[in-house]
């Protein structure tokens, strides 16, 4: 569910399909799959690898000038073949679909009895079925994607084809990116630009609610009331890419949305050569070896990232690790330790604090030093002896985003190395959790699909005036990072708690014009966050629970829930920290506050 390509040309698509999807592993994905229009629908699908699906269309000698290919990410439906995409209905209509339809039980029933049969358990299939009902009737590819995608409640990127006509693919998006590459005779449809950068630079970004239909000569684009329209062509232009909006209303959503890829370019060397010391720098092996314990020094952001670092670094590696912010560390007397490693974070490597707080740290003796930065030759990574940089990108709107994710990123691959370097890591420890971080990318992808749904809850955030946030263990400084997201772009007063915390004095403020948002995922202490949570109901409290899919929580009234896709383990802070971002993005959205450039704060703090 998280990678389309397509294409209509006079050329044979199956190159340009296969690389398009090359370039979108970096999203996360457990199936593959291409179909072509030629003499009927040609499908190769297969679970695993794109390299597995490409010895698939090599063996059966796939050829079209007419497909459309997909990378898929697991939620309705387990990873088989059967599931993969794309999907086809009556042998007629093939569909690629990212997102998720919360309505497709309803639809299963009612295409079931219009005499549809299913071969998947996937929402997409509905898609399939829908557009060839709608196709029977008009005749029109495109008129039946547009009275198809009315019928579906959710988030969707889709890109479409038939049988029937060899000249026209249409495509429609809500809630998920899409957009078109337009080339010479021939067009392209895909989730990300880099799927097409081969082919084309020309590129037409899809508004919400867009339905388009491509010939080889031309695109039509139609909005979310059917009107036709014109949308704007923009010249791609990688070494810019950070600054061009693209689809996006602001640098906050674009960077929320870029996490996928962020994470996935900070994970590559750890995905290629596994738990090294190399990946810190020179003589790091030896630095990690001698020390005893960890220091982290962060502000803002980075110190809820470093919390969760913490408890990463003492359960993995067996560590003492103390979390400090830089501006209280450098004015008060500690007792300096010359075997500790201490570690700063920071996005731009030029916060004041941080650096100040590494220049006491090395007054005091402290020579194990190591920065986690986004911004290579900043200040701080240039003080420190070790330096993990983080491949975020760009970040342009002031509330970070992908810089704190590709941070936890970093930080359990240091949790990781220490405990290698300490003997504390076994060969299948270091697989087990190499393949956990494989899948982070994809579950990424899947949280900020829930987007349309977050959206809802936004309305009424926007309408109040304070709001608790409550986790527990790993996820209480997730908790922490969505209050202040809240704070700093929507200024909805806004606390975190330890949810334990609660009955210890925040409870008194809990009544039925206080939302209080919990991050309950399905780990072990699942069932004290439901204790927490009977006690806010019991004093009328409205409750807005992210948990996962697997979590037994039922909807009440007063009673709203979330579900991410599937628990991420150890690494469910990064999933987690995806839905809060949204929330406060769209809470500010609706109160019309200067998102990317929130009153009274800047990009990066150089000032005391």
């Amino acid at each position: 569910m998280c990678g389309i390509v397509g294409g209509i040309a006079n050329r044979n698509i199956v190159p340009i399909l296969t690389e398009g999807l090359r370039r979108l592993e970096y999203r996360g994905y457990d199936s593959a799959g291409v179909a072509v229009i030629n003499d009927g629908i040609k499908r190769v699908r297969r679970v695993g690898r794109v390299a597995e699906m490409e010895a698939g269309i090599a063996a059966e000698g796939l050829t079209g000038i007419l497909g459309i290919g997909h990378t898929r990410w697991a939620t309705h439906g387990g990873v088989t073949e059967l599931n993969a995409h794309p999907h086809v209905s009556s042998d007629e209509i093939a569909v690629v679909h990212n997102g998720i339809i919360e309505n497709h039980e309803e639809q299963r029933v009612r295409l079931k009895a219009l005499g549809y049969a299913f071969d998947s358990q996937t929402d997409t299939e509905v898609i399939a079925h829908l557009v060839h009902h709608y196709y029977k009737e008009s005749g029109d590819l495109f008129i039946a994607t547009q009275h198809a995608v009315r019928d579906l409640h959710g988030a969707y990127a889709i890109g479409v084809v038939t049988l029937k006509d060899l000249n026209t693919m249409t495509c429609a998006r809500i809630g998920c990116p899409l957009l078109i590459g337009l080339g010479d005779k021939e067009n392209f449809i895909a989730s990300d630009v880099s799927a097409i950068l081969p082919v084309t630079r020309r590129i037409m970004y899809l508004e919400e609610g867009d339905v388009a239909a491509l010939t080889r000569h031309g695109v039509t684009v139609a909005d979310s009331t059917g009107k036709i329209v014109e949308r704007a062509i923009h010249i791609s232009d990688v070494a810019d890419d950070a600054s061009d909006l693209g689809p996006y209303q602001h640098f906050m959503q674009k960077e929320i949305h870029e996490q996928p890829r962020a994470i996935s370019d900070t994970l590559e060397a750890i995905l290629a050569d596994g738990i090294n010391s190399t990946l810190f720098g020179e003589g790091a092996a030896e630095v990690f070896k001698k020390i005893d314990s960890v220091l982290i020094l962060a502000s803002g952001t980075s110190s809820y990232a470093s919390m969760v670092g913490k408890q990463w670094i003492e359960s993995v590696a067996k560590l003492p690790c103390i979390v400090e912010l830089g501006h209280e560390y450098r004015y008060r007397d500690s007792i300096p330790n010359p075997r500790q490693l201490v570690v700063t974070l920071s996005q731009s490597g030029e916060t004041l604090d941080t650096m100040e707080a590494l220049k006491r740290a090395k007054e005091l003796g402290h020579t194990n030093t190591l920065s986690i930065c986004n911004v290579r030759e900043s200040a701080i990574p240039r003080a420190s002896k070790l330096v993990f940089y983080t491949r975020a990108g760009k970040e342009i709107g002031v509330a970070s985003t992908k810089a704190f994710t590709t941070q936890l990123i970093a930080l359990f691959a240091l949790a990781l190395t220490l405990a290698k370097e300490h003997g504390r890591l076994t060969a299948q420890q270091e697989a087990d959790f190499i393949e956990q971080l494989r899948y982070v990318p994809g579950s990424v992808q899947h949280a900020l699909n829930l987007e349309p749904q977050i959206k809802a809850w936004a309305q009424k955030f926007a309408e109040k005036e304070h709001a608790l946030f409550l986790g527990r263990g790993l996820h209480y400084p997730i908790a922490l990072e969505g209050a202040l997201k809240l704070k700093e772009i929507s200024y909805i007063h806004a606390e975190a708690y330890p949810a334990g915390e609660l009955k210890h004095g925040p409870l008194a403020l809990v009544d039925s014009a206080m939302p209080v948002v919990v991050i309950a995922p399905n780990d072990t202490l699942l069932e004290k966050v439901k204790s927490n949570m009977q006690e806010v109901s019991a004093r009328g409290g409205e409750l807005f629970v992210f948990t996962d899919l697997d979590s037994n929580f039922k909807e009440s009234d007063g009673v709203h829930v979330i579900r991410a896709p599937r628990h991420s383990g150890l690494l469910s802070p990064i999933v987690h920290a995806i839905p809060v971002q949204l929330l406060a993005y769209h809470a500010a959205l609706v109160k019309g506050t200067d998102v990317d450039k929130p009153r009274n704060l800047a990009k990066s703090v150089t000032v005391e």
